[in-house]
């Protein structure tokens, strides 16, 4: 099974990982790194490293990161570039957690990717009003 690496700024990765899993259930081979005020892009490949030792990374490591360009994405480019096995996708949110959980017992790395990049830009939806109908419909 691909391990997860979930990381972002401050603690937003962990309640991420929380909020996916009271839905979805308990994970396996899955962790989450935080970036903290006054940390460094070396304290996070740090700290990746750590839970590479961690986790079963045999079937290859997803990172994904809150921002690009970022820290958390930064770091994970130091390991990422070295390492045919790893791979990285920004923009992380619930929906495509959720995603990656449903697919990754029988997805390789790079369709795991394909599925977290489409269903994070397929959960991107608005509430479209109609005032004279006072009703509304969803933007699909």
């Amino acid at each position: 099974m691909i391990a997860l690496i979930i990381s972002t700024h401050g603690n937003f990765s962990e309640e991420l990982v929380k909020s996916s899993e009271m839905i979805f259930g308990t994970q396996k081979n899955i962790g989450a790194v935080t970036f903290k005020p006054g940390e460094s892009t070396d304290d996070l490949v740090e700290k990746y490293n750590n839970l590479i030792n961690e986790l079963d990374c045999k079937d290859g490591v997803l990172f994904m990161v809150d921002l690009l360009g970022g820290s958390p994405f930064n770091a994970a480019s130091v390991l990422a570039l070295k390492n045919d096995n790893m791979e990285i996708i920004s923009g992380v949110n619930l929906p495509m957690l959720l995603e990656v959980f449903g697919s990754r017992d029988f997805s390789s790395l790079s369709e795991l990717v394909s599925i977290a990049q489409s269903a994070g830009k397929d959960s991107i939806k608005q509430l479209i009003k109609q005032t004279n109908l006072n009703s509304y419909k969803y933007d699909l």
